[in-house]
Parts: C-alpha cells; sequence; structure tokens
C-alpha cells in the first residue's frame, strides 16, 4: 500500500493486547490532553495524524499502513500479523523494547527467538529506533532486501509551540539526573550520581533525582551523602507534561546510560531545550554529539558538564545546535517524510 506522499501519508501503530488506550491523532494531542503523550512509539503515528491502536481488527478497519510492535512472547504480535497480511495490509515490525540490553533479554529464549525470525522474515520491513536494532533486523533478514529495514529515530513535537518548555536561563539551576534505575548495569545510575555529587562540589549546583522504588533506591542515595537540600529527591510519577516542567528549569541533564536505547532522556532535553550530557542513545548521538558519552569517557563527559553548567554562552549554543539537528531528523514533519518514503517503498 502506496503512499503518495508524506503530507496525506498516515500510519497506524499496532501494540497486541497492550494496554494503553486507543488514540487518534487526526489533532495534534498538546500537553493538557487526558491521552499518551505524542512521543516515543505513540510519536509515530502521531507525526503523520494516525492511531494507536491495541486490536487488530480495529487496526486493519484504520486502512493505512501497520507498523506492528512485538511485545512479550511474541504469540500475539505473531496472529495480529497474519491478520494483517490476509487483509493486504503493508507491514512493517519493530521490537517494543529495542535498548540492547532489553533485546538480549527478550531473545534469549529459544520459543520467543524462533518466532522473532518468522515474524521478522514475513513482515514486508523493519522499522529501527536505534542503528543497533536496524543492524538487527538485517542480518534477521538477511535474504532480503536491505532497503526494507530503516533507522527512523523516535519523533517529537518540536515544531509545536505547545510542546515548547523552555525556561529563561536566569531560572534555571542545577542537575538533573535522567536515569533512575539502580538495577540495569547499562544505565550507569550510580556513577551518574557520583559524577554530580562532584559537580556540585565544584559548582554548588543542586541535584534533582527521581526516586520511584521507594525505601530501597532512598537507602542508596543516603549513602551519597548529599549535603541537606542539595539533593532533591521526586517520589512520586508526574504527568508527562509536569515531567518536563521539572527538567526545564535545569541547566543540564545528566546520564552515564550505555545501554544504546531509542533516546527519551535526549527526547524530553529537546521538548525543554535544555542540555542534555552523556548517554549514547539515537537521540543523544543525533541532537547532542557535542555532549553525548559515545566515544567519551566519564572524566570527558564531567569536563563537558562542568563548561556547560559554567557558561551560559556554552549552554545556549548546544542547545540552539541541538534544536537545528533535532529539527532535520526527530521532528515530525522530518519523521513522517520519512515513513512515508519507507512504506512507499515496502508496499510496492
Amino acid at each position: 500500500m502506496a503512499s503518495h506522499g508524506a503530507d496525506d501519508f498516515r500510519l497506524t501503530v499496532l501494540n497486541p493486547g497492550g494496554r494503553d488506550r486507543e488514540q487518534h491523532f487526526r489533532d495534534a494531542a498538546g500537553p493538557a490532553a487526558q491521552v499518551h503523550p505524542p512521543v516515543n512509539f505513540h510519536g509515530y503515528a502521531a507525526c503523520t495524524r494516525g492511531f494507536f491502536h491495541h486490536d487488530t481488527h480495529r487496526a486493519i478497519a484504520e486502512a493505512t499502513p501497520v507498523l506492528l510492535l512485538l511485545r512479550g512472547d511474541l504469540r500475539t504480535s505473531e496472529r495480529a500479523l497474519t491478520e494483517l497480511k490476509k487483509r493486504g495490509r503493508t507491514v512493517a515490525v519493530s521490537l517494543k523494547e529495542t535498548g540492547l540490553h532489553q533485546i538480549a533479554q527478550q531473545l534469549c529464549d529459544q520459543a520467543k527467538l524462533s518466532r522473532f525470525m518468522k515474524i521478522v522474515a514475513r513482515a514486508d520491513g523493519c522499522i529501527a529506533t536505534t542503528p543497533e536494532a536496524a543492524e538487527i533486523y538485517q542480518r534477521a533478514r538477511w535474504k532480503r532486501d536491505p532497503a526494507t529495514v530503516a533507522f527512523i529515530p523516535t519523533p517529537y513535537p518540536l515544531e509545536d509551540q505547545h510542546w515548547n518548555f523552555s525556561v529563561p536561563p536566569d531560572e534555571q539551576s542545577g542537575i538533573f539526573l535522567g536515569t533512575r534505575e539502580w538495577d540495569v548495569p547499562s544505565r550507569n545510575h550510580f556513577a551518574a550520581l557520583l559524577v554530580a555529587r562532584q559537580l556540585f562540589e565544584a559548582t554548588g549546583e543542586p541535584v534533582t533525582v527521581v526516586n520511584l522504588d521507594g525505601r530501597r533506591a532512598g537507602r542508596l542515595l543516603s549513602e551519597l551523602k548529599f549535603p541537606d537540600a542539595k539533593l532533591r529527591v521526586i517520589e512520586k510519577r508526574k504527568p508527562y507534561a509536569d515531567y518536563l516542567c521539572e527538567i526545564a528549569r535545569h541547566k543540564i541533564v545528566l546520564q552515564l546510560d550505555r545501554s544504546r536505547v531509542p533516546g527519551q532522556v535526549a527526547g524530553d532535553a529537546l521538548l525543554c531545550r535544555t542540555a542534555c550530557v552523556g548517554g549514547d542513545g539515537a537521540i543523544e548521538r543525533i541532537a547532542f554529539p557535542q555532549s553525548c558519552g559515545a566515544g567519551r569517557t566519564i572524566d570527558e563527559i564531567a569536563s563537558v558538564a562542568l563548561e556547560l553548567l559554567s557558561s551560559v554562552n556554552s549552554r545556549a549554543a548546544l542547545v540552539a545546535e541541538s534544536q537545528r539537528r533535532a529539527l532535520e531528523r526527530i521532528s515530525f514533519q522530518a519523521a513522517r517524510k520519512q515513513l512515508s518514503i519507507f512504506f512507499a517503498r515496502i508496499g510496492t
């Protein structure tokens, strides 16, 4: 099913059996809307004014190409692919969790791996949220045309001023820790907190961290011996817009993640017009090449962070460059064009 052009292209994202509410993105979803924000996989639907479904028959009824998410034991995804192909839909697939550690965890089970290989071979194409996932899909489809696999970063509504959470520089202070998972080794959350403490000692900038894991994580944080009132802990989950407001009040977002994830930490920073330091997610590498963690040691990341905390001009220059890069590759307009071209190619 080929598209006639980016402007009239619509995409349905199907998360079969998932728990997210079904959504139509015919109108832009602003921060106040009581729906899932138009980011992550919802962003692919939102940037095309398309649809997000968890019911296969409703996805079929939309009469659009489909991005099918692969989740759980993959049985539901496999059945959905069979139904979609039976009805003549053009279908691209993507693992729902695409950090390298997440892919490894999912596909170390023989039954899941077998289903994954069958699904990837039968689909019309694969959309990867990271370059590394694209390489995995390419190798799993080694007998198929390489052009049927595309790395298309998860889009963010950067053109929509409703999603501009920027704060004047003179109202920003402190360091926001972008990660929160102590038990995922590649997140390097503990190391990031140590760097944040070192930066506090050098600059006096307070640190904000999210702890949704209760007392256990609280006890771990207490071992870092931050001075009173210099470590602010957010302990309740916030609506996405409120969470972005928190980030925007900080001078930098800091992380040491090495998971090769799609890059929501950097995506959030883009919406906040805030400097993102560290991390090797796809969006970090695209939008923040001067400050991301790819190819940099912890000491180098700490030095970059120190410079940005100390210089409002350096921060402004980094944010301006990140917005320019993101508009070219990660904005809704850019993603819609990439998706339109890709589905036209695999649907012919």
